[in-house]
């Protein structure tokens, strides 16, 4: 499995989890008491959904609800949360055909054994082939992409922009009209202790860049 596409030897299971998955709070990690006790799926086939879930995204590899698994559970996000899953975890199917969702199953079919490199009526493929299906018929390709809010580390890396409307204008001078803009400036410094180098760096800024200002 590792070697080929996601998919599951009961593949009905799959559409059984994520109908849970829907109604059930999001655990802190989804082991296989959370799986049995909290969704009520037991039994083998039903053990290998969590390795399932991380091969698609929805889980981090420690079992952890990634943020594709919580896109998932809100209505507005769900279908296309589901068609981000098809795109990661068989990524190899959609290197061949960027619209495997669209293809009948005898070409989908066609197109994992080619992936796969496995006979054409092996098991394999045809449960890699209803696992895609599964999947699919939770999916919405249609609908936006999800814009996520930068972390607050991502955020905190850059300086604060300015607003013009904080900037007071030189006494007697005319307030300006419109859009004020201001503007950030970020030197890559030489490893150096030679006072004389970074004398000259802040000379040149000051004679070409900031002339203007005065």
């Amino acid at each position: 499995m590792p070697n080929n596409p996601p998919y599951m030897s009961s593949p009905g299971n799959i559409a059984k989890v994520l109908n849970k998955i829907a109604e059930a709070a999001t655990p802190d990690r989804f082991t296989q008491d959370f799986l049995q006790t909290k969704l009520a799926m037991s039994g083998g086939g039903a053990r290998l959904l969590i390795p399932f879930l991380k091969r698609i995204g929805f889980l981090s590899n420690d079992g952890r609800p990634t943020s594709l698994y919580k896109r998932y559970r809100n209505p507005d996000q769900s279908g296309a949360a589901i068609a981000e899953a098809l795109r990661h975890g068989y990524r190899d199917i959609y290197q061949i055909n960027e619209y495997a969702h669209e293809l009948s199953d005898a070409k989908l079919k066609g197109v994992v054994t080619q992936a796969t490199g496995l006979a054409p009526d092996s098991r394999v493929v045809q449960l890699i082939v209803s696992s895609f299906n599964q999947l699919k018929s939770f999916a919405d390709f249609d609908a936006a992409p999800a814009v996520e809010e930068p972390s607050e580390q991502y955020r905190s890396s850059f300086p604060p922009i300015q607003g013009g409307s904080d900037v007071s204008p030189p006494s007697g001078s005319k307030q300006p009209v419109g859009m004020n803009l201001a503007y950030t400036i970020n030197l890559n410094l030489p490893a150096t202790s030679d006072i004389t180098v970074f004398n000259a760096i802040f000379s040149s800024l000051r004679e070409h860049l900031l002339k203007g200002e005065e």
